[in-house]
């Protein structure tokens, strides 16, 4: 049923930032209804490079304040959501004739030490011709540092914050578009459109929040009716994956000889993630696809690097977004900050709207507290910031120490493989015993769509975080489309349309 009445703040679009203010909002006494068009993290928020790092390249543009605020934060957000967020070591060979040794020894001092690290072990001076790391490496490279930032399951982040809005009591609502947004005195009035049924209705809301993304300036002009913000630049990112480069679980930052970076990164155990590049895009940005030329352009950058350069066929996957980046006059796409902005418009006395430009994933929740702060005389019965401390759902689990839990959860089902039961507790933490509860053999889970995908844990997602497509669990809550055959995924779409129902709602 649709939903009616007043709500304290709306928030159009269900990507990282969207259901990061929604659920710090709603944490604050606030009541708050979101809406997405599509999936949660349907765009930008699953295609970025899965990292949660303080971004030690906009050292070189003088970020220091971006680069301490996302330091400061990998160590928040591990600790929120250990099961999805980890801690990586990366290797940066160091190239002669780019950046000099000592520059880079420099960079990397600040690195560990600008954002207060206290988990994290710090950098490290490498031989690649003793370590493992070497190996698979051109035997040019000698040396290189080793240091430290963490991996992140994007998409999965998106939906926890959302998973956590809703419980506390938010209206998340996924498929739904914003049809018009009007100001009625200290109020707005939207105007939604189910995108299954076609369905209108109305709510009215205190506050609203354009966190669309690459569509945040569309929001503005066509949803909203005022002028779009000019400060917008579009870029687009992209990234390939292909069969796994190393035997270990350290990642690699490569410099390239145009000045910028790329990064190879271990990847669903059998896969390493290569990305990303970045050129400025025009066009609608939900047909965004890696072209054959970045394709072209991220094998030509490892293989500068590699013993055995990388062929076209060893790639796997590709995928691209775009990012809604702050337009400063950079004179590249990747010299353009990374930073947030926020923008308000709240002509006297009337409801406030505040658009959400550039930010990074790690910055996420940073970013909703600030957003609350513009908006703090609007809401002045608004508890205090909350998230800094809090877990995610899934989240309590130790920060340290992973594999000794997933031990004491395979010795209660033993009966489980033990590669499905860690790509379990990997996504799901510790509401696997949600997942589980009952199950005491594997034909308790239904059937296997594949992969070890069961019927039990396609029922959970559809329950429990809104996944209403084979894209959305193969893709979003998970990478299996990695090694599911089209067959597999038509006959996982064809039983989710069967006991989805024309109205199907995940529970708040």
């Amino acid at each position: 049923m649709a939903p009616e009445g007043t709500y304290d703040l709306a928030v159009i679009g269900g990507g990282i930032n969207g259901c990061g203010v929604a659920r710090d909002a709603q944490g604050r006494g606030l009541k708050v209804f979101l809406a997405e068009m599509g999936d949660l993290a349907g765009a930008t928020s699953s295609a970025s490079t899965k990292l949660i790092h303080g971004g030690l390249r906009y050292l070189e543009y003088y970020e220091f304040r971006l680069v301490r605020e996302a330091l400061i934060e990998r160590e928040v957000l591990l600790a929120s959501a250990p099961h999805i967020i980890w801690p990586l070591r990366f290797v940066l060979p160091h190239h002669k004739g780019l950046r000099p040794w000592p520059v880079i020894r420099l960079g990397l001092f600040l690195y560990d030490h600008l954002g207060g690290r206290r988990v994290l072990p710090p950098t490290r001076s490498l031989n690649l011709q003793r370590d493992p790391a070497g190996k698979g490496l051109d035997p040019r490279f000698r040396r290189a540092f080793e240091y430290s930032d963490c991996w992140v399951e994007d998409s999965r982040l998106v939906v926890l914050n959302a998973r956590d809005a809703a419980e506390r009591g938010a209206d998340i609502r996924t498929r739904t578009k914003c049809i018009s947004a009007r100001r009625e005195g200290s109020l707005w009035r939207l105007t939604l459109e189910d995108q299954r049924d076609g369905v209108r209705y109305d709510i009215v809301a205190a506050g609203l929040i354009n966190a669309g993304g690459p569509w945040v300036s569309e929001i503005v002009a066509d949803v909203v009716g005022l002028n779009a913000p000019q400060k917008v630049r579009l870029v687009k990112g992209s990234h390939i994956v292909v069969d796994r480069l190393f035997d270990h679980e350290r990642a690699y930052i490569f410099q390239n000889t145009d000045g910028r970076i790329c990064f190879a990164v271990p990847y669903e155990q059998d896969f390493t993630l290569i990305g990303t590049t970045d050129e400025d895009f025009t066009g609608d940005p939900a047909t965004v696809a890696a072209s054959e030329e970045e394709t072209r352009y991220l094998l030509s950058a490892v293989s500068e690097y590699l013993a055995a350069p990388l062929s076209r066929d060893r790639v796997r996957w590709s995928f691209a977004g775009v990012r809604p980046l702050y337009d400063d006059g950079a004179s590249k796409a990747q010299e353009a900050t990374r930073d947030y902005v926020l923008t308000i418009d709240e002509p006297q006395g009337s409801a406030p709207l505040l658009s959400i430009l550039g930010g990074k994933i790690t910055t996420y929740r940073r970013l909703a507290e600030a957003v609350l702060e513009r908006l703090a005389h609007v809401y002045p019965h608004m508890r205090a910031a909350w998230t800094r401390a809090a877990r995610l759902p899934g989240g309590a689990i130790p920060v340290e120490g992973f594999a000794e839990w997933v031990d004491s959860i395979a010795a209660r089902y033993a009966f489980l493989p033990a590669r499905l039961l860690h790509r379990l507790c990997r996504a799901y933490g510790d509401r696997v015993e949600r997942l589980l509860d009952g199950v005491t053999s594997v034909a308790d889970l239904g059937r296997d769509f594949g992969s070890g995908l069961s019927e039990r844990e396609v029922a959970y997602l559809m329950r429990e975080e809104w996944a209403e497509t084979a894209d959305d669990v193969l893709w979003r809550r998970s990478r299996l489309g990695l090694r599911f055959g089209r067959g597999e995924a038509a006959a996982l779409d064809a039983h989710m349309r069967s006991v989805r129902g024309p109205a199907a709602q995940v529970t708040q």
